[in-house]
C-alpha cells in the first residue's frame, strides 16, 4: 500500500497534538515557518548585570507595556523568546509618563488637556528620580540612557509648616541645635552616667557641639548654618534673625519636612535621565521592537490551557506558551479568567493609592533668579505637599516646576477639580510660600490625576500587609506569571517594576529549560 504523503500542516498538527503549542511552535521555527527565537538582535552599548542563561524557544504574551512589561520582553528577547506585548493605552510606558508640548492628556470623566509647553521643557508626570543603588541605573547604563543629578535635598529650598515659611537650612539648623542642646545638657549633668562611660560622654558632647553648633555653655543661640539675608563676601554678611525659643521651633512642626529625604530610597545623590524619565521607556521600546507591541489592545479574557495560554483583547486573540501579566492588580482582577478564585481574591487585596502632579511652566525662572533655588524640593503641610524645582536647564529662559505632588486624600481632592481649578488652587497655595511672583509669568500648565487615568486608575497600590497574599502572586498561576512594582517592596519605583520582571522571567525561563 502506498504511504500517504505527509504535509507540513499534517506534521505540525500531529506535533501539536502530542507535544502542545510549545513543541509545535519550535517545529514551525525549524521549518522556517515561524521564528524559533526573538528575531531582533540586541546590541546594548554596555552589557547588563543580568541575563538569562541558555536559549529558550517559546512564545510569550505580555500584558502591559509599562516598565515591567518592557523589561520582561527585553530580557526574554535576549534569551531567544518570541514576545508579543498587549498595551491598552496608545503608547508604551504606563505611569512612566513624560509630557511635552504637543502631547494630549485624556482623563476618565474629565476634559482632555493639550500640553503647550515650549521647546526643550518637559514634565515628568510619573516617576521623577532614581536612587543610585537602584537597578534602574543599571538599565540606563546598559541601554545608553544618559543621566544627570536630581537635586533631592537643597538647603535653599523652603519648609512651610503651620503658616510659617523658612529655608530648609534654617529649619534643620534650629531643630538640630535645640535637640543637641537638650541632650548635651543631660549628658553634662550626668543624667547618662548609667548609660555611657565618662570617655563616651566626652565623645558624645564633642559630637553634639558640632552637630548642633553649640556655644561654650552647650546652648544653641543660633548659627551661621541658618543662612543670611546677605551672604558674606567683602564683609561678614547679614545673618537672618535669631531662631527664637525651642517652643517656637517645636510648634512649627518641621519634623516630617526636614527628615523626608532620610530614607534609604531618598538619600542624596539621586539621578534622572537627561531629557525626561521616559528616555528609559523609549530605549526599552526600541530594544524590544515596536513591531512586537500592540497598542490600543485592551485585554478582555485570559484562559489557561493545558498546552499554553489564550489571551483575548478587543481587537483579536493570541495563543502563546506562557503569559506575563503586568497590569495593575485591581484592573487585572476584573478581567475574566480561569486562574482560580484565590487569584482574583489576592489581586483585589492591594488598594489603589491616588496620586497627582501639576507642571507649571513659567517664562522666567524666578526661583533661580530671586530665590537662588537650583533644584530641590520645598516641603509643606499644605495640600500641595511638595514643590519640585527643575534639576536641569539652569539659567534657561523658561522652565517647568512641579506645583504639587500629593497623594491619597489630597490627590483625590485635586483630582476631583477641573484642570483649571487645580491650577488656581495650586497657585493660591504656592503663593503662601513664594509670594505674588508665583502667579506671574505663568505660560501654561498640565496636571495628572493618576486615579483618573484610563487603564491605570491609581498612582500605585498599598498592601494591607506583606503576608502570604503578597508572595502568592510571585508564583505563576498555571502558565500565567505576574510582575509589577506592586509585587516588590519598591512599590511606585521603576526599580520595583524591573526587579519584579527579572524575577518572573527567571522563573519562566527555568521552567522552559526544564521542560521535556
Amino acid at each position: 500500500m502506498e504511504r500517504a504523503a505527509l504535509t507540513r500542516r499534517g506534521l505540525l498538527v500531529g506535533i501539536g497534538a502530542a507535544g502542545g503549542a510549545g513543541a509545535m511552535y519550535a517545529a514551525m521555527g525549524a521549518l522556517g515557518l515561524a521564528p524559533s527565537e526573538q528575531d531582533k538582535e540586541f546590541t546594548a552599548p554596555r552589557a547588563g548585570d543580568f541575563s538569562l542563561r541558555g536559549k529558550g524557544a517559546a512564545k510569550v504574551v505580555i500584558l502591559g507595556a509599562g516598565v515591567a512589561g518592557l523589561t520582561a520582553a527585553y530580557e526574554l528577547g535576549k534569551a531567544g523568546y518570541d514576545c508579543t506585548l498587549l498595551e491598552a493605552r496608545q503608547k508604551t510606558g504606563g505611569r512612566s509618563l513624560t509630557l511635552r508640548g504637543g502631547d494630549r492628556l485624556a482623563e476618565l470623566n474629565g476634559p482632555s488637556q493639550e500640553v503647550t509647553f515650549g521647546a526643550g521643557v518637559y514634565f515628568n508626570a510619573g516617576p521623577g528620580r532614581i536612587a543610585p543603588w537602584m537597578v534602574t541605573l543599571d538599565y540606563c547604563r546598559e541601554l545608553g540612557v544618559p543621566i544627570e543629578t536630581f537635586v533631592n535635598n537643597n538647603a535653599a529650598a523652603y519648609v512651610h509648616t503651620n503658616g510659617q515659611t523658612t529655608r530648609a537650612r534654617t529649619a534643620r539648623a534650629d531643630m538640630y541645635g535645640y535637640v543637641a542642646e537638650l541632650l548635651a545638657k543631660a549628658t553634662h549633668a550626668g543624667a547618662l552616667d548609667r548609660t555611657i562611660t565618662k570617655d563616651d560622654q566626652e565623645r558624645l558632647l564633642d559630637f553634639l557641639r558640632r552637630f548642633g553648633d553649640l556655644g561654650p555653655k552647650l546652648e544653641y543661640e543660633g548659627s551661621e548654618r541658618r543662612g543670611f539675608t546677605k551672604f558674606p563676601a567683602l564683609d561678614t554678611g547679614t545673618p537672618i534673625d535669631d531662631p527664637g525659643t525651642l517652643h517656637r521651633i517645636l510648634a512649627a512642626g518641621t519634623g516630617r519636612a526636614i527628615t523626608n529625604d532620610f530614607g534609604y530610597e531618598q538619600a542624596t545623590p539621586m539621578f534622572q535621565p537627561v531629557g525626561g524619565m521616559d528616555a528609559i521607556v523609549a530605549k526599552l521600546t526600541e530594544a524590544v521592537g515596536q513591531d512586537r507591541i500592540k497598542t490600543g489592545a485592551k485585554v478582555t479574557k485570559i484562559t489557561n490551557l493545558a498546552d499554553g495560554v489564550e489571551v483575548v483583547w478587543d481587537g483579536g486573540s493570541i495563543k502563546a506558551d506562557y503569559c506575563v501579566a503586568t497590569l495593575p492588580p485591581h484592573l487585572l482582577a476584573k478581567i475574566p479568567h480561569n486562574l482560580g478564585a484565590q487569584v482574583t481574591t489576592v489581586l483585589k487585596t492591594p488598594v489603589p493609592v491616588a496620586a497627582g502632579k501639576i507642571g507649571l511652566e513659567y517664562g522666567r525662572r524666578w526661583w533661580e533668579l530671586e530665590d537662588r533655588i537650583y533644584g530641590g524640593v520645598t516641603e509643606t503641610d499644605l495640600d500641595i505637599t511638595h514643590i519640585w524645582y527643575p534639576s536641569h536647564g539652569y539659567h534657561a529662559e523658561r522652565g517647568v516646576l512641579v506645583g504639587y505632588y500629593n497623594t491619597e486624600r489630597n490627590a483625590e481632592l485635586y483630582g476631583a477639580l477641573t484642570p483649571e481649578d487645580r491650577r488656581r488652587r495650586a497657585l493660591t497655595q504656592g503663593k503662601k510660600i513664594h509670594g505674588d511672583k508665583y502667579r506671574q509669568n505663568l505660560l501654561s500648565s498640565v496636571s495628572v490625576a493618576w486615579d483618573r487615568q484610563e487603564h491605570i486608575q491609581g498612582g500605585w497600590v498599598r498592601w494591607p500587609s506583606f503576608d502570604s497574599s503578597f508572595t502568592f502572586l510571585q508564583r505563576p498561576a498555571g502558565r500565567v506569571y505576574f510582575a509589577g512594582d506592586w509585587l516588590t517592596h519598591l512599590i511606585a519605583w521603576q526599580a520595583g517594576a524591573m526587579e519584579s520582571a527579572r524575577g518572573a522571567v527567571t522563573l519562566l525561563h527555568q521552567r522552559v529549560l526544564q521542560s521535556p
